[in-house]
Order: structure tokens, then sequence, then C-alpha cells
């Protein structure tokens, strides 16, 4: 299975078309880096200013450089590891989506910032026809140092101060444009078949084409967009050419890749389908759900922006269409948010101080209306007295009267006639 060396270089040249803007200077490209020695590139067969290719994979956390060797095919020189990513598993969307793209992109010179705020970077040429052609939208999709990402693949600023080096020495070496495959994983049987129900499975599967080719001919495949699909080291026929919106042209690939293709893809299906029966498969990761999702983070990434408290992670949507928000909330560290949580505190205080003055005129006006009341007349004590007699009387009423003053005795005979009718009748 293997592709000649003249089909080889055709691909490769055919790629790395105009478009480099020579303006940029390759000795302001990133003019500290230092990439591997001399002698590691000697023992692959490669040579400093030979070509390069990028590869990163999502899941897998991992951006490799290939170079070009001497036959023309090319070989894994470097692997990193990716330090920060953003977003879900799935393509890009929209503006403030926060998802890293996937797809196939090419890097020119003047798309490499050496004075970049994350240390170095390079504009991945997000979007590029394929995403032109279905409305995606986004700017500044970056791989770059820092360790910071909000939709780029950040690396370390050691790790990206050497990828800028192997692209500055390609550039040197004539490549016009270095190709950026980005995926949501390595595209394996088992990967396919677990990932086999995701929503973004149809453009992953028209991702593994390219894919496939490369791992086929270890060389960047000829990327072209028609019909809104990518299609792969196609040629178009009778001088026609490819449109990202139009119907795609008769066209053809050279015999030797359609036959390995097909006998690549024969052996891929009999794994895929023992993938699927295994029980020893991961539990696939999130992914974005389409545009919908897109629109709600975007919707969320631009509240953030204003300084607005929000959640503290971005919305989820689920397949079936539940959507999850986390419950802490909280605030940017940024000038706008800054300037909104003062805004607010101001605002708070504001009306804290009116609900305090609103009490204490409703506690001053309950004072003046008791004030102004009639006081109440004390109670007589022999009325007092009686009312009292009475509540301890039970159900009886009881009248207390002044004691009576003693009857005076009669004086005289009569007296004397009552004392001895006392004595007889025991009175």
């Amino acid at each position: 299975m293997t592709v000649s060396f003249t089909r080889a270089v055709l691909l490769t040249a055919t790629l790395f078309v105009a478009g480099c803007n020579e303006s940029t200077t390759l000795a302001d490209i990133s003019p500290r880096a230092e990439s591997v020695s001399d002698a590691v590139l000697a023992d692959k067969n490669m040579v400093r200013t030979s070509w390069i290719t990028v590869r990163i994979f999502k899941e897998e956390g991992k951006l490799e450089i290939w170079k070009q060797k001497t036959n023309g095919r090319y070989g894994l020189i470097k692997e990193y590891d990716i330090c920060k990513w953003s977003g879900q598993l799935g393509p890009k969307f929209t503006e403030g989506d926060r998802q890293a793209p996937e797809g196939f992109y090419a890097v020119r010179p003047r798309q490499m910032n050496p004075n970049s705020q994350y240390f170095l970077s390079f504009d991945m040429g997000y979007p590029n026809a394929y995403d032109k052609a279905h409305g995606r939208t986004g700017t500044n999709l970056m791989v770059h140092g820092a360790c910071s990402s909000s939709g780029c693949y950040s690396m370390t600023d050691a790790q990206v101060a050497e990828i800028f080096a192997f692209g500055r020495e390609a550039f040197r070496g004539g490549q016009t444009e270095f190709q950026v495959q980005a995926y949501p994983f390595r595209m394996t049987p088992a990967n396919m078949a677990r990932y086999r129900k995701d929503p973004n499975y149809a453009f992953w599967k028209m991702l593994k084409v390219g894919y496939d080719h490369f791992e086929i001919t270890k060389v960047p495949p000829k990327v072209d967009v028609c019909e809104k699909r990518y299609v792969f080291d196609q040629v178009p026929e009778r001088g026609n050419k490819f449109s990202a919106q139009s119907a795609c042209p008769a066209m053809s690939q050279p015999d030797s890749l359609r036959t390995a293709y097909q006998s690549y893809q024969t052996t891929y299906d009999k794994a895929f389908s023992a993938a699927i029966g295994s029980r020893k498969a991961a539990t696939p990761k999130p992914s974005i759900v389409g545009a919908q999702e897109a629109k709600m983070v975007a919707d969320w990434s631009r509240a953030r922006a204003r300084g607005e408290r929000v959640p503290i992670e971005p919305p989820n949507l689920s397949a079936d269409g539940s959507i999850t928000v986390t419950a802490r909330m909280g605030r940017a560290d940024s000038p706008a948010g800054r300037r909104l949580a003062a805004a607010e505190a101001k605002e708070a205080e504001k009306k804290r101080a009116l609900e305090e003055k609103a009490l204490a005129a409703a506690a001053e006006k309950a004072a003046k209306i008791a004030a102004a009341q009639p006081k109440p007349l004390a109670p007589e004590p022999a009325k007092v007295a009686t009312a009292a007699s009475a509540a301890g009387s039970g159900s009886q009423t009881a009248v207390m009267q002044p004691p009576s003053a003693p009857e005076a005795e009669p004086s005289g005979w009569l007296g004397g006639v009552r004392k001895r009718m006392g004595s007889v009748f025991g009175g």
C-alpha cells in the first residue's frame, strides 16, 4: 500500500500555493525559538527547512508536528500535550461559543504573531471556505502560549516557541503555508464506533476521509470545498474549479490512492463492526449539540463580557433538549466586571438608605399618633375593690358595704328593763 514519490510531491506542491504575504519577514517569526537538533533531524531523514503539517486531537489533548522527509513523505518529529483547549468536542459554530475549531486550515507567514499578548501565537485561519459556506463565524482562533483559552488551543510558552521555530524554518525552506488538521479525537475504528450516535458524527465522518488519506500517504491531503462539504485529493476535470457553495465539478484522483483507500476502508469496516460489539469502550465525552447550543453559549459569553453575573460555567444543551445550568454565579474579573460590580453596589447602597429612611419616617409617624391619643382615667378605689372581689368570687356577685356603727344602748329605766329581760331569756 504505497503511493509513488511523484504523486506525493504533486499533492504537496498543489497544497502549498500562492497566499504568502512576504511583508512578514521570517526573521521576525520567533527569532528566539529553536526546534530539535540537526542530529535528530538527520536520524529521521529530515532537514531543518523541510515542510511541516500540524495535527491536533482534542480528546487526547495532543498537538503533533509532522515534517517532510527526503523521500517526500512526512514523519512525526514532535508531539506536545495541549495545555488547554476551550469548549467541547465538535466544530465551532459562532463567535463567542468558546469552541476550538475542527477541520482543515492553512497558516501563512502573515498569520504568525511574534508579539502576541499570549507570548506567541498563530491564527489558524478560521473561518475557512467550509465554515463560511455554513455561515459560521469567529475571529482570532489561535494556537498560542500562556496556557489560557477561550476558543483556542493553548500551549505552554516553551512549547509554542518550538512550534514557531518549526514554522519559521519551513517558511525559509519555501513552504508558503502549512496545514493544520484539527480533529475531535484520533479517528480510529474504536473511537468512531464510540461516537456513532453523536450529533456531530456526520461531520466527523467527512473529516475522517482527510484523516485516512494522510494515514495512507503520509502526505497532507489537498483540501477543497464544494456542495458545502470537504473533498480531499480531488482534481477537477476540464479546467473546472471548486466552489464552496456550488455543485462539485467532475473530478478525479490518482488510481493508486483510490485503490489504497478502498483497501484501507475494508479493514476499517471490519474493525468498526467489532468495536460496536465491544464492552470495553470508554464513555463518550460531551460534545456541542449544534448551532442552538452554540447560540446559548455565545449569549452567555456576551453577558459575561459585559460584566454581568452569570453561571460559573456556560450552559449545556443535551440531545434530549434539556438545558443544564450551574447554580453558582459569578462575574468575570475584568474592567467591565469591576465597573458593573461597583455600579450595582452603589445602587444597592442607595436602595438600602431609602429603605432605612422610610422605616424611620414610619416609626416617627407612629410615635406622633400614639402621643396624640387621650390617656384613660384611673378607676375609683371602691370600684376597684368591688371588681377585685368579683373576680375572686367566681360566678357570684359580692358587694362590699362599709361597716355599720354600733347601736347606742338605751339609758334610764328602759335600759334596766332590757337587761333584766335578757338575763331571764338568755339574751
